[in-house]
């Protein structure tokens, strides 16, 4: 297995906004609407002046994120409720996708809308290349999937049509999910590396499907199945990728985005309204 926190040469490693102001978030396990709410205060604090955020995140307890427009009717809500896997909703679009405590890692790059390019194919590319620097660091060959793959079934992310804009995918497997949304002044950049793929816990917090786990394990795959890699050993790389490519300093939450970000996610991220709404009803 590759070091890995030994990535390219620094200078090579850096990205084109490594000459700005970033803080390092290094991984942290919180509920899923609190992880919403950091996402949604750290695009504020971007966009006042302070600090850009790279960030690794762990789900705590497992979470269902669905998808900004996704039907609620798609969640087997009675096994979520008896497992304790929470439900929350994203900002970002697609479908649902179930958080795994130790087989996902979580991220998100955050930074004024004024500095990425507008485009968002290239603006994808852009933000993603820390996520393929840290497979290249595990010694995982993963690249952007090189054409369109049909979807599975719709309601759930990892299997929709896979789209060389953000689906990333190792030897065939789509090993990573990446999905942005712009607010006027910031644009928050997260996604998911699958560490371990569950097949069975994956499709048992979804209602309303025939998918079996030997088919979700041939569209999906983790990390451990490409690496020798413990998943303290991918949380560093991943780390280590964001921190070279902003060259960012280690940073943490200030007291004020923490109570900000309780707040947000009682309101909005852990509410009922907004995590059970009818997609076809206008949202806040």
């Amino acid at each position: 297995m590759s070091d890995p926190d030994a990535g390219p040469d620094s200078d090579e490693a850096c990205g084109p906004l490594a000459d700005r102001e970033w803080r390092l978030i290094r991984e942290e396990a919180r509920d899923g609407a609190m992880q919403m709410a950091l996402d949604e205060i750290a695009a504020e604090t971007a966009a006042a002046g302070g600090p850009r955020t790279v960030r690794v995140y762990r789900w705590e307890p497992s979470t269902l994120s669905l998808g900004y427009h996704q039907d609620p009717e798609t969640v087997d809500w009675e096994h979520c409720e008896r497992e304790g896997v929470t439900v929350t909703r994203r900002q970002t679009g697609g479908g649902g996708i179930y958080h795994d405590f130790d087989g996902d890692i979580s991220y998100s790059i955050i930074a004024p809308k004024a500095e990425l390019p507008g485009d968002l194919l290239e603006s994808y590319h852009l933000l993603c290349a820390p996520v393929l620097d840290a497979f290249s660091r595990l010694g995982v060959d993963a690249d952007f999937v090189e054409e369109s793959v049909p979807e599975i079934w719709h309601p759930a992310c990892y299997l929709r049509e896979l789209h060389p804009a953000h689906d990333v995918v190792a030897g065939g497997k789509k090993v990573s999910g990446n999905a942005q949304y712009r607010r006027n002044d910031s644009v928050v950049q997260h996604g998911s590396l699958t560490y371990s793929a569950r097949a069975a816990e994956h499709l048992a917090v979804f209602a309303g499907h025939d998918v079996s786990a030997e088919t979700f394990a041939d569209r999906v795959g983790g990390i451990d199945e490409f690496s020798d890699a413990s998943r303290a050993e991918a949380v560093s790389a991943v780390e280590s990728a964001l921190a070279e490519w902003a060259n960012a300093a280690e940073g943490a939450w200030t007291d004020d985005e923490l109570a900000r970000a309780r707040n947000r996610a009682e309101e909005k991220y852990a509410d009922d309204e907004w995590v059970r709404r009818d997609p076809r009803e206008r949202s806040r």
